[in-house]
């Protein structure tokens, strides 16, 4: 196998983690949130931040890399929706993060409201949204692969 091909396949991996995480998140951890107490509510978001840098941050920074990377390095016949798509979901889901959930993320750890917070509904009706961007990114490095095994 021909170390593009390996590094896509790379990406790929990354990009199915990064689904699981998403999923993790919209369908369990922000939702679970709801059936907190407002006391403890605080203990529960501090340990979940405290987590983040290595399960969730760490991977999504090594997949937009990865995505940049794959501009230059990809197997020979790479269609150009492919490289340009799969950065794009992602760039689309950083941007969209800074200017919402991220923003609205840090309004809930310091809002009295805890888990009744509109900061949450916030991000309960939305997060939809990053969580479509990540499976389209992985679903365009899936096809992507397909059409360029040998």
């Amino acid at each position: 196998m021909h170390a593009p091909l390996v590094f896509l396949l790379a990406n790929l991996a990354l990009a199915f983690y990064n689904v699981g995480i998403i999923w993790a998140h919209e369908i369990d951890i922000f939702r679970s949130w709801r059936l907190l107490t407002p006391e403890t509510f605080r203990a529960v978001q501090a340990a979940h931040w405290k987590k983040l840098p290595y399960w969730v941050f760490a991977p999504v920074v090594a997949s937009l890399a990865g995505s940049v990377a794959l501009i230059w390095y990809h197997p020979v016949g790479s269609p150009a929706w492919a490289i340009w798509g799969n950065l794009g979901c992602q760039l689309l889901s950083h941007l969209l993060t800074a200017m919402t959930w991220g923003r609205w993320q840090a309004a809930l750890s310091v809002d009295p409201s805890g888990p009744r917070s509109v900061f949450l509904d916030k991000i309960l009706s939305t997060h939809w949204i990053r969580t479509a961007l990540i499976n389209a990114y992985a679903l365009i490095l899936f096809v992507w692969m397909a059409e360029v095994l040998p």
